[in-house]
């Protein structure tokens, strides 16, 4: 199964993305995904609001040292200005698609009339789409949802001011805002967008497996899929999905001692950008992502969360698998 996705200058092949995660889809774990297959890996979202730019958290989540090419960074807000201001900043620090956050369903962005709070007001996403495509000389994608609920599925009106305002990409998670992470994603509703729009459009959530993958393309209709929690604990599951529209085979699963060595690089590149103090605790929610499943798996999770030291925690860690292989 072939599929092919152009984002301004950009030629994606087989696109499986990464999708942006607060506190997960920083520069480490989107390097990991990327060399594990992944063909665009989208940021954490960065505050349009200036006077959070000097910080250390958004200075991180703009830092692209060594990332592969392209370099996709997602912003948030709810003026139309900012947002513009936002994208420039971005830019100039090395992002080369801008990606517009009107998805999130977090109670904290949805409360500032950000995120997917936008979807309910089609004048102020047409101002903020006109006002960033205009600031910015790269590539504007954006990310929605279906709705602000199901009573008001607006996600193909959406897609049409998009497409008339330059957006060069669409990423749709198959869900309202209301209905955040629960019930099934709603398909035939990105299959509705992708008829009614010529520009690309990224098919988002419940794809687990490669078989759900290729499904939900055929489905949809849809120019690539994207992959968020899917990927945690198991960021080779890119590669997997790739071998499977290729091939229609399996890909050989990774086995323990892989994992171990994938873990361990993960961990000290945590360390490495974040400082051991705050890479160590990061490194936390990765580690149970990975023993997931694993024999005495809750057991290892308790343990390793009491651990405040790097060299600890590597310790534990391999020891922890070593046992499993």
């Amino acid at each position: 199964m072939a599929i092919t996705m152009q984002i301004g200058q950009y030629q994606f092949h087989q696109p499986v993305i990464l999708a942006p995660m607060a506190g997960v889809t920083d520069r480490p774990f989107r390097q990991l995904c990327k060399n594990l297959g992944a063909t665009l890996a989208i940021s954490e979202m960065v505050s349009s609001n200036s006077l959070l730019w000097g910080s250390e958290k958004t200075q991180k989540r703009s830092n692209h040292e060594g990332e592969t090419r392209p370099c996709s960074v997602q912003i948030m807000g709810a003026d139309p200005d900012m947002m513009a201001q936002a994208a420039k900043w971005n830019v100039e620090r090395g992002a080369e698609i801008i990606d517009i956050n009107m998805g999130c369903p977090a109670k904290k962005v949805c409360n500032v009339a950000a995120g997917s709070a936008l979807l309910k007001d089609e004048t102020l996403v047409n101002q903020i789409l006109e006002a960033i495509v205009s600031a910015v000389d790269v590539p504007v994608t954006l990310k929605i949802r279906t709705g602000w609920d199901k009573q008001h599925k607006n996600a193909v009106k959406i897609a049409q001011i998009a497409e008339q305002q330059g957006i060069q990409a669409l990423a749709i998670h198959g869900r309202t805002r209301a209905c955040a992470y629960s019930g099934g994603a709603e398909y035939d509703t990105i299959r509705a967008v992708k008829q009614k729009v010529n520009i690309p459009v990224i098919a988002n959530g419940d794809i687990t497996t490669p078989e759900k993958a290729k499904q939900v393309l055929e489905q949809t209709g849809a120019d690539a899929i994207m992959i968020g929690r899917a990927a945690q604990g198991k960021p080779w599951i890119f590669r997997e999905i790739q071998h499977y529209l290729n091939t229609g085979q399996h890909l050989t699963p990774p086995t323990v001692t892989e994992i171990c060595e994938i873990m361990l690089n993960h961990l000290e590149n945590l360390y490495q950008f974040h400082g051991e103090a705050v890479g160590t605790k990061i490194a936390r929610k990765h580690l149970a992502w990975y023993s997931k499943g694993q024999a005495q798996g809750a057991k290892f999770r308790q343990q390793i969360n009491k651990v405040n030291n790097s060299q600890q925690q590597i310790q534990m860690t391999l020891n922890y698998f070593q046992t499993l292989s």
